[in-house]
């Protein structure tokens, strides 16, 4: 699949930076996106190696945003062949998780690993990753509003060819509304702008010259949809 990506951006002349869950947290994964010259911040798994390092007192730890601490190390796991760079990022846990006294300090704190080969410092890395937030709603509109992901056909590379032309629509749809619709309509989802400007609770009327939709009196949208044929 990542090849599959760089080979259809490779003539764009982008930078490109892999942004993944810790699904992806795998040795094989970082090698390849390595071997095609890409960046990438993928989040890590909580191994017991990685966390007896970064529990360690000597450990220095930089207070950033919202309380929010992070540092760096540069390590590799029991299974990986080279060392790689990780950033930690560790937040306060509640006062009710932390009523339990504990004699190792470490554990007062909820920690997140990262593991990037970008320039970027360690704050930087952890505000770039949280930016994935926003694509997670992107992918849920797309799954439910535009049934991306079901597997309509037998043959591999002809749901290949289904899911690339979903996607071409619903990037269209985001240009829409992002060149024609107001701010407050901009953060409404796909099943929205069907129910405001598709299935109208209306009825056709004709008359001598025209033809006209009536809509009803209950329909919540109406002075919108009166707008936008304006």
């Amino acid at each position: 699949m990542i090849k599959e990506i760089i080979a259809q951006l490779k003539d764009e002349g982008l930078e490109i930076t892999f942004r993944m869950d810790s699904g992806y947290f795998d040795d094989n994964i970082l090698e390849t996106i390595e071997s095609l010259g890409c960046t990438y911040v993928i989040k890590g798994k909580g191994y017991p190696t990685l966390v007896e390092q970064v529990t360690n007192p000597s450990v220095v730890f930089v207070t950033g945003e919202a309380g929010r601490e992070t540092t760096g190390l540069v390590t590799a796991l029991n299974t990986w062949d080279n060392a790689r760079r990780f950033v930690v990022s560790r937040v306060l846990k509640d006062e009710k998780d932390r009523a339990q006294i504990s004699f190792l300090e470490g554990e007062s704190y909820d920690y997140f690993f990262f593991v990037t080969n970008t320039e970027q410092s360690s704050e930087e890395v952890v505000e770039f990753y949280e930016k994935r937030g926003n694509c997670e709603n992107y992918i849920k509109e797309a799954k439910y509003d535009m049934a991306v992901g079901h597997l309509l056909l037998q043959s591999f590379w002809a749901n290949e060819a289904i899911f690339q032309l979903m996607m071409l629509a619903y990037n269209l749809f985001l240009l829409f509304k992002m060149d024609f619709t107001r701010e407050t309509e901009y953060r409404q989802q796909i099943k929205t702008f069907r129910l405001k400007y598709i299935f109208l609770a209306g009825k056709i009327i004709r008359t001598a010259r025209s033809v006209v939709m009536k809509l009803s009196e209950k329909y919540p949208y109406q002075e919108i949809y009166e707008k936008s044929l304006s």
